[in-house]
């Protein structure tokens, strides 16, 4: 292969970009127009697999008590208690999070608060 002129020693190139906080870490934000991949929230889909992991394991009758679960898994029973509150999110809402496409409002940190039950209320809250 050969190229038609000398090649630069040096290449500057102008991303523009910021940066925000996400589920405690700081991340690259690309303008809209540039971005074209999703913005999946890694620690957030983290947490609805294990929700939804520690949901199973205490429904199937391995565990009896999130208290004997929380032990095992080495991490405080509210914790817990909140993460497997994201079980009851709309289904619409799980599968935003997982495609990336949530309103950057959608953070572990908000989800981990109380929210509606009520999907229809949700769905005013988080979309």
């Amino acid at each position: 292969m050969t190229h038609g002129g000398p090649i630069p020693e040096t290449v500057t190139v102008h991303i523009p970009f910021r940066l925000v906080k996400r589920g405690g870490r700081k991340e690259m934000q690309l303008p809209d127009e540039a971005s074209s991949q999703s913005n999946m929230d890694n620690t957030l889909v983290k947490a609805l697999a294990r929700a939804f992991r520690w949901s199973r394991m205490l429904e199937s009758g391995e565990f009896t008590t999130i208290a004997e679960l929380a032990e095992r898994e080495g991490i405080a029973p509210s914790y817990m208690t909140r993460v497997l509150r994201l079980t009851l999110l709309a289904p619409d809402i799980v599968e935003m999070i997982l495609e990336g496409t949530q309103e950057p409002k959608v953070t572990l940190a908000r989800m981990l608060e109380p929210f509606p039950l009520v999907w229809q209320e949700q769905r005013a809250q988080f979309c």
